[in-house]
């Protein structure tokens, strides 16, 4: 899975530490790094790469044939470059492929379940459960806006099959109000159009899932026919026996990482530490996390150059994710 840029992997690697104190000078690039938080004290995190949990395995052989489903999606509405008057927005889907049984739905019991990932722009995800039922995007900020969709398992595992992945282009004309997040029709938020006191304010009276944190929306200039990569996971807030180990997952158009036969690979770091490579579309997991916030930076290498490759910005995404065991 790794490339031999990345082979210290296989061993553990920490993360020396981050020095909060007023007059400490940083750490340099290629320094150790510990992610330190008031409640959290100094100390080395070690991370090391471990296998596919065992409660996900199991999961796995629960759910019988899902897994080998290849489930495809079709962008039914908004349009590709569709224009829109007002500030909502509503995203029909059409499911299809070789489902297997695969269908979106969240167990009542365990808040857990098949789901369509939605990227509005280059935010966090929400997960949408009952595709039967309308998704609106609401208060979208005036201008161009991209979304993006894919389908995941309970454990938030993306399938990577062709036809899974979609994406589409819309413009909003006379859009919502710039000092307040954009929602879901549930008051989910989805984006953070203004970091204005109102809009903060907006935002924390808003419910978020899984403690998202949201930047300003704005669409990249992303060109459908160039290599992109789009993060999925982690982001959030990990609690219990969810918070080790932490899977990093992705998705991949238009470019193929070395064990797939092509030249890109896919590099990661965590809270600005040493980077390491992926050179398979598979996710991994990674355990040794300690309490506190983490800053995960996943991008897309170009063969030639050793630089992020240039596609409206996607290609470098970081989340600050929560741990709490």
């Amino acid at each position: 899975m790794l490339s031999t840029k990345g082979m210290i992997l296989k061993g553990v690697f920490s993360l020396a530490a981050i020095l909060a104190v007023s007059g400490c000078q940083p750490a340099p690039d290629n320094a150790n790094t510990t992610a330190t938080t008031a409640a959290t004290p100094p100390g080395a995190q070690e991370l090391t790469l471990v296998s596919r949990p065992q409660k996900i395995e199991q999961m796995m052989k629960d759910r019988g044939e899902q897994n080998q489903a290849k489930p495809t999606l079709k962008i039914v509405s908004p349009a590709n470059n569709a224009t829109i008057d007002g500030s909502t927005v509503e995203l029909k889907l059409e499911l299809g492929g070789d489902l297997k049984g695969y269908m979106p739905h969240k167990d009542p019991a365990t808040q857990k379940g098949n789901h369509i990932h939605v990227i509005l722009d280059n935010e966090p995800y929400e997960a949408y459960y009952e595709i039967g039922q309308p998704f609106e995007l609401r208060n979208v900020a005036a201008g161009k806006h991209t979304l993006r969709v894919f389908p995941s398992r309970p454990w938030h595992e993306s399938y990577k099959n062709d036809g899974a992945f979609q994406m589409v282009e819309f413009t909003v004309k006379g859009g919502g109000d710039a000092s307040k997040p954009t929602t879901t029709k549930d008051g989910q938020t989805m984006a953070s159009p203004t970091k204005s006191p109102a809009a903060t304010a907006s935002a924390s009276a808003t419910p978020a899932r899984e403690g998202k944190s949201y930047g300003q929306s704005q669409a990249g200039n992303v060109d459908p026919k160039k290599p992109l990569l789009t993060y999925s996971r982690p982001k959030g807030e990990y609690k219990g026996e969810d918070a080790d180990p932490i899977m990093i997952d992705f998705w991949l158009s238009n470019a193929k990482l070395k064990d797939d036969g092509g030249d890109y690979e896919v590099r990661y770091s965590v809270d600005g530490g040493p980077s390491h490579f992926l050179d398979k579309r598979e996710p991994i997991w990674l355990t040794g996390w300690i309490n506190g916030k983490h800053r995960v930076t996943v991008e897309l290498i170009d063969p030639k150059t050793g630089n992020v490759v240039d596609n409206g910005g996607y290609n470098s995404t970081t989340r600050d994710i929560t741990i709490t065991k």
